[in-house]
C-alpha cells in the first residue's frame, strides 16, 4: 500500500501548477491493482498515492489522502463500489470527490447505480490503457467518460428513469447556447468536441457549463445529461 508523500489538497486541483495528479485505486484483486498502477505510473502527471484493497479501506484512505481520482471496483468486499460513491460522491458527501468506476461487468443496473451516486466516470477494465488514462484526466479536469458501448445508451436511461415535472420545462432558464451544451452533454460528447462542433473555446465551455449547473441546481456533467433526456432537449434543435 502506497501512502501519501505530501499534504492533501482539495480533490480535482488535477495537478495544476506542475504537481501531479493524484490517484487512488481500489479493488480487490491485488494484479488489477497492480495494473492499473503500472499504467499510470508511466504517464506524466500522473502519481498513485494509494491502494484499497476493500471499500471500507478505501473510503478511510480516500477521506484522508484527498486524491483528484478515486479508481473504484464495482465488487468489492466490506462496502461494493456503488456505496463507496455514494460515501466519497454522492449528493450528502462533504467536500465530495472525483470517482470513476471500473468494473468488469457491462449491466446497466451498475452503471445508473454508479453514476447516480455520483460518479463522474464508469470505466469497462477491457477498455484498455489508454481510456483509463484518458479517464482519470478527463475526471480530474471535470469531464466524465463513460466506456462508450454504454455511454448514450446509460445516460438516456438515467434522465428516463424520471419524467419530468411539471415545472421542469425543456430550456428552462437557459439560453439557447447553454441549450446546445446540454445536448451534447448528453449525446456523450467531450468538452473538447463540445467546443469544437459549436466553434467555441474550451475556457467556454466550461463556463457554459457552470452556468446550466448553477441555474438547474445540477451537481455535474452527468446530471446535466439526464436533466437534458428527461425533458426532451436531445430532441429539440
Amino acid at each position: 500500500m502506497t501512502n501519501a508523500s505530501g499534504s492533501s489538497r482539495s480533490a480535482g486541483s488535477g495537478g495544476s501548477g506542475g504537481s501531479a495528479l493524484r490517484v487512488l485505486i481500489a479493488d480487490d484483486q491485488e494484479m488489477v491493482r497492480t495494473g492499473f498502477r503500472l499504467i499510470l505510473q508511466t504517464q506524466p502527471g500522473i502519481e498513485v498515492v494509494g491502494e484499497a484493497a476493500d471499500g471500507a479501506e478505501c473510503v478511510d484512505m480516500a477521506r484522508r489522502l484527498r486524491p483528484d481520482v478515486c479508481l473504484v471496483d464495482i465488487r468489492m468486499p466490506k462496502l461494493d463500489g456503488l456505496e463507496v460513491t455514494r460515501l466519497l460522491a454522492g449528493p450528502r458527501a462533504v467536500d465530495p470527490l472525483r470517482v470513476v468506476v471500473v468494473t468488469t461487468f457491462d449491466q446497466d443496473d451498475y452503471v445508473y447505480g454508479a453514476l447516480s451516486n455520483g460518479a463522474c466516470g464508469f470505466l469497462l477494465k477491457d477498455a484498455g490503457p489508454g481510456l483509463l488514462v484518458e479517464a482519470v484526466r478527463a475526471a480530474a479536469r471535470g469531464d466524465a467518460l463513460i466506456s462508450p458501448s454504454v455511454t448514450v445508451r446509460l445516460l438516456k436511461r438515467i434522465g428516463e428513469q424520471r419524467p419530468a415535472s411539471d415545472g421542469e420545462v425543456s430550456s428552462g432558464p437557459l439560453t439557447e447556447r447553454e441549450v446546445d451544451v446540454a445536448r451534447l452533454v448528453a449525446g456523450g460528447r467531450t468538452n473538447q468536441e463540445i467546443g469544437a462542433e459549436l466553434c467555441v473555446s474550451l475556457s467556454t465551455v466550461k463556463s457554459h457549463l457552470t452556468n446550466i449547473q448553477v441555474k438547474l441546481g445540477l451537481r455535474n456533467r452527468v446530471e446535466i445529461a439526464a436533466w437534458a433526456w428527461r425533458c426532451g432537449v436531445v430532441g429539440d434543435r
